[in-house]
């Protein structure tokens, strides 16, 4: 049975809404791909900033079970300061459309003439050109590991009791890998939930631990020394908030 908010049928292509409206296409396009990935293997991603279309997206997956998992984690998920509202599209994106040989050229309506105030404009197609994105879960097209999507949630979470004092800062140059990591470079608004959200995508993530008296830097603590370089990978260089890169090492134990 269908959850009540999502009366539309299960299929590729999740559709978003509330979006804020102030980031540009091409961000919003990389941010969101940032973000979803992690669900599977993305086919296209349509954004506008038609006056229509504005603070809407679609995200088309290779499959439907990555895009029914999408929606059911992402829902309400804070998505630059708002959260996240979303459904299954109504119909087929073109992309699966010709996959599954069902595609119709969709018709566009007549130009409304000059001077005439009461037709409406021609609604713009939102799959009208599929953009193929190649993904590898947890990167971006394009963009070298650590450059990814920005701000999460800037929620208030419960502070960790201390960290151990053996603890210390790996140099930039040093090979020592190990499970638990550094941060530092933290903007002073930093909440500890905001790091918990972000470095939870991540497989192995077990706590995140804040330095008393400190908001410039945490550690952050995986099962194992693998899981961790894999997020070290894909957030050093991480944009937390605007202006603000996450600076990303090993802890030395």
């Amino acid at each position: 049975m269908l959850d009540a908010g999502n009366p539309n049928e299960p299929n590729n292509t999740i559709y978003i809404n509330n979006l804020n409206e102030k980031i540009k296409k091409d961000e919003l396009k990389k941010s969101l791909s940032a973000v979803f990935s992690q669900f599977g293997r993305i086919l296209d991603i349509v954004a506008m900033q038609t006056l229509k279309m504005r603070g809407q997206a679609f995200v088309v997956f290779d499959d439907i079970k990555s895009a029914a998992n999408a929606l059911s984690t992402m829902q309400s998920f804070p998505f630059y300061d708002k959260p996240l509202q979303i459904q299954f599209a109504k119909t087929d994106s073109d992309i699966i459309a010709k996959r599954k040989g069902t595609y119709v050229k969709r018709i566009k309506e007549p130009r409304p003439e000059l001077g005439d105030k009461k037709k409406k404009k021609a609604a713009k197609d939102p799959f009208k050109v599929p953009e193929q994105i190649p993904q590898q879960p947890g990167l971006l097209p394009g963009v070298p590991p650590g450059a990814m999507v920005q701000s999460l949630v800037p929620n208030i979470f419960s502070t960790h009791q201390g960290i151990p004092p053996t603890m210390q800062q790996v140099p930039p140059n040093s090979q020592a890998h190990n499970h638990i990591l550094f941060l530092s470079n933290l903007p002073k608004e930093t909440k500890e939930q905001m790091l918990f959200e972000t470095f939870r995508k991540f497989r192995g993530f077990k706590e995140v631990r804040w330095i008393p008296n400190r908001h410039d830097i945490a550690f952050v603590e995986y099962d194992n020394e693998k899981n961790a370089d894999m997020a070290k990978e894909n957030l050093d260089g991480f944009n937390l908030m605007p202006g603000c890169p996450l600076s990303i090492s090993f802890a030395k134990k």
